[in-house]
């Protein structure tokens, strides 16, 4: 199975609730434990990033907030919160698909999920699919700013 098309599947259900499209899955000895999408907007909530609602859908699914051995596919390169999230969750690895040059805590150079002065280092990589991530979340943003114009025209 191909899981980081199975996280942009999970990212366009974003699309139905306004939310930015950004999906996870996490996956342990080839199977998905654990599954998320960005919600902020459907939950109100400025945590309900897809890296953290994947990380409590595995560790409900294997009733343990530890989960080593794991790798996560995410649509979009995390933020700092969440990629201390996948630091205190012991992930292993991350395999991230579009780069975020103005969010991410990799692009830009925080060093929290290789961090030596941390107990647990998570090692990385931009996988397949970059273009596509991207693409979705280009779409995506390109419609908002077109929404807003719309909105912001006089009248007859």
């Amino acid at each position: 199975m191909d899981y980081m098309l199975a996280a942009l599947e999970e990212a366009k259900l974003c699309l139905k609730t306004d939310d930015v499209p950004v999906g996870a899955i996490i996956v342990k000895n080839n199977q998905i434990i654990g599954i998320g999408r960005n919600q902020r907007e459907e939950l109100h909530s400025a945590t309900a990033h897809a890296e953290v609602q994947a990380i409590q859908s595995a560790t409900q699914s294997i009733n343990s907030w530890n989960l080593s051995g794991t790798t996560m596919y995410v649509t979009l390169e995390p933020c700092p919160m969440c990629a201390g999230a996948i630091v205190q969750a012991r992930i292993k690895h991350l395999i991230y698909g579009a780069q975020d040059p103005k969010g991410g805590s990799i692009s830009l150079n925080l060093d929290i999920l290789n961090n030596p002065r941390l107990n647990h280092r998570v090692s990385y990589e931009q996988g397949s699919y970059a273009d596509q991530c991207s693409h979705l979340l280009t779409n995506f943003f390109k419609e908002i700013r077109k929404k807003k114009a719309q909105n912001n025209k006089p009248g007859p």
